[in-house]
């Protein structure tokens, strides 16, 4: 007789929860573990969604249910292939899911990006969000102006957080240390950069308009680069979507300034970012090349160049995963090699009993959903090879919490988090908001072990 099936994801964001939730569905037999480097579970909806956006981070409501089922445990503080190798996982589990995302920059590849005060958007995201591994110091006192280079959500989201004021994120859960240095901030334009046109834009309709929500911050559209070409025409007549995007650009690059005190969010499209300029080994500006569109949606260089005084760039052009030792890595997609998340060795041959799921097997494109129907692919070929699959010779919860305990790791578990959330949140009560995050891996982990 099969014993039960066990299995370990690793990565406790949206894309394991949701694996963990399908595989228990699926199989009412089956149990998991999620590991999680960090002492928190959710991953991104934690540390990579803008405080200012309650609404997504919601959806941590929905994963805390799946988390409560008593088939799936939270195993937190665990950095597999570093405290824990991935052939030590392999003797407790049946299978192992990797779900751990992507939370690095790509590189923009062009001269001046190592420059001081040139920014990866992974991480002033980061700061603000307070990952505990992360560097926590920022100054915005020296930067009037500053590039924002990509328009995706993400750059929507440094941009609204670069322009708006300190006390309008007083309402979110950002700590003490980030309002201080928004509250330090001597910016007054933020400008917005795009290669492409407006109907090659990557904003969903609902961000971009929250970019337009604040009293405080202007939005200007420049109107020379709201230019279409054949495809972008046909881009608008398939996508419902796409084409309120370009509504509202439209609206905007035809409005009047409005008259008052405020700051401006500047977006350029056709605008190819080639250089960013420097003295004495910080930003000083940023070149970008003039583009036109080519008839299919892309796009050529015109030889015309502007230089823009910033002081500062953030570079919002992707994240990236990273490798995990003694598991293949694809270096040019920079995800784990898989086929419809089976993991593949180098010679491109299915490794049994490991698979990927999330952004690590497809890339950071999508939304939070669409790491549903990721997870479903993964689950089905999972459980399609189950039959065939190892058991684990050391089965039972009791023996990978013996093995942690012998390595002196200080792991976390479900009834932690929920503790750390109460304290978070009765921390915020006598200063009148939602949350107080606790920022120190150390406190984290202190107070989510506290009998």
């Amino acid at each position: 007789m099969t014993p039960p099936l066990r299995v370990a994801i690793v990565g406790a964001g949206p894309a394991g929860i949701y694996a963990a939730d399908i595989l228990t569905t699926k199989d009412p037999q089956a149990s998991v573990d999620i590991f999680d480097r960090l002492p928190t579970p959710y991953g991104l909806i934690r540390y990579g969604v803008a405080p200012d956006h309650p609404r997504i981070k919601a959806i941590i409501v929905a994963l805390h249910r799946v988390m409560e089922n008593e088939r799936i445990r939270f195993i937190g503080n665990v950095h597999v292939g570093v405290d824990l190798k991935v052939d030590e996982l392999r003797h407790y589990y049946d299978a192992v899911i990797f779900a751990t995302g992507a939370e690095r920059d790509r590189s923009l590849r062009i001269p001046g990006e190592d420059l001081q005060r040139s920014y990866g958007a992974a991480d002033f995201v980061a700061f603000y969000d307070s990952h505990p591994d992360r560097e926590q110091t920022w100054d915005l006192s020296q930067q009037r102006h500053v590039a924002v280079i990509g328009v995706g959500n993400v750059g929507l989201d440094v941009a609204r957080v670069l322009a708006r004021s300190a006390d309008e994120m007083l309402a979110t859960d950002i700590p003490p240390h980030v309002h201080a240095v928004l509250a330090d901030s001597s910016i007054t334009d933020v400008h917005m950069f795009a290669r492409r046109g407006p109907a090659q834009a990557k904003f969903t309709p609902v961000e971009l308009r929250e970019l337009d929500h604040s009293p405080n911050v202007q939005v200007v559209v420049a109107p020379e680069g709201m230019e279409f070409d054949a495809e972008s025409e046909a881009a608008l007549g398939r996508s419902k979507s796409l084409r309120m995007v370009v509504d509202v650009l439209s609206d905007w690059a035809m409005r009047d300034p409005r008259p008052g005190p405020h700051r401006r969010i500047h977006i350029h499209f056709l605008e190819n970012p080639v250089e960013i300029a420097g003295t004495d080994g910080a930003v000083t500006g940023l070149r970008t090349e003039r583009q036109e569109l080519t008839g299919d949606g892309n796009v050529r260089g015109t030889g015309e160049f502007t230089d823009w005084d910033v002081q500062a760039v953030y570079r919002a052009v992707g994240y990236r995963s990273e490798a995990i030792e003694d598991l293949p890595f694809d270096t040019f997609r920079l995800v784990l090699p898989n086929e419809g998340g089976r993991l593949l060795d180098l010679d491109g041959e299915h490794i049994p009993g490991l698979y990927a799921t999330g952004w690590v097997k497809r890339g950071p494109v999508g939304l939070i959903g669409h790491t549903k129907s990721d997870a479903a692919e993964t689950i089905a070929h999972l459980l399609a090879d189950a039959p065939d699959l190892t058991p684990a010779p050391h089965r039972g919860p009791v023996d990978i919490d013996a093995l942690l305990a012998d390595k002196g790791l200080p792991v976390t578990d479900f009834a932690g988090w929920d503790r750390l959330d109460a304290h978070e949140l009765t921390a915020g009560e006598p200063v009148g908001r939602g949350r107080v995050k606790v920022t120190s891996r150390t406190e984290m982990t202190r107070i989510a072990a506290r009998a």
